[in-house]
């Protein structure tokens, strides 16, 4: 992550650990240069090979760090397959939100899914035109209620996610399937917790702290 151009880097096992300036001083055993330094058989400071400030390295780590690779990975999944149907993430994201429904037989409406997707009333009438210009979904009326009107994907939308991303789903359920079946119930539930822990600081109302700055000092009065 880039701190700014002031930063220093330490790259102690192959790994660079951005400095920011005057940190060094209050990091445990930074030199003068500002680089780590470690005694013998002790654990670095906020270190971790990918990335992660936790104080000690276990089997728990272990396992953010394999979470915080897939999560890098799918996000570049999610903008090349963006970028190859020429939409932005959150118009894959709806086309993607409209075929699940369609496939559990649930009619989504303009209002449902722009709660799926969390952005405004306005902003979802914006995306629908735009999906509905390039020919991927179409407002058609409600079968429920002919007052109101439905989501639905075209043959066009169909067709691209199938090309797109049914070979993708098929190589991601074998790769589910190699996990033994006794643990998958532990791995999901493992999941869902992280899930839920992320979804939760997303909600959160309270307010980062403030930096306290000082004021400076008047400047001097001529004479």
């Amino acid at each position: 992550m880039d701190q700014g151009g002031g930063a220093q880097e330490s790259r102690r096992e192959g790994t660079a650990h951005p400095v920011a300036d005057g940190a060094a001083d209050d990091a445990p055993d930074a030199d003068a240069s500002g680089e780590w330094t470690q005694k013998p058989g002790e654990v670095a400071w906020g270190e971790h090979p990918d990335g992660y400030w936790y104080p000690e390295h276990d089997s728990a780590i272990d396992l953010l760090a394999a979470l915080r690779t897939y999560e890098a990975a799918h996000g570049d999944m999610r903008r090349r397959t963006s970028a190859g149907m020429d939409m932005n993430m959150t118009d894959l994201d709806a086309l993607r939100h409209v075929i699940a429904h369609e496939r559990h037989e649930e009619p989504l409406t303009p209002l449902g899914l722009a709660r799926l997707l969390r952005i405004s009333g306005a902003s979802s009438s914006k995306l629908l035109d735009r999906l509905t210009a390039s020919g991927h979904l179409q407002r058609v009326p409600n079968p429920d209620d002919r007052r109101s009107s439905v989501v639905v994907a075209t043959d066009h939308g169909h067709t691209q996610v199938r090309e797109r991303l049914d070979g993708l789903h098929a190589r991601m359920q074998e790769a589910a399937e190699q996990v033994p079946e006794e643990v998958r119930g532990e791995v999901a539930a493992f999941l869902r917790r992280i899930a839920a822990v992320l979804d939760a600081e997303s909600t959160s109302d309270a307010p980062l702290p403030s930096v306290e700055r000082s004021s400076p000092a008047p400047a001097p009065r001529r004479r």
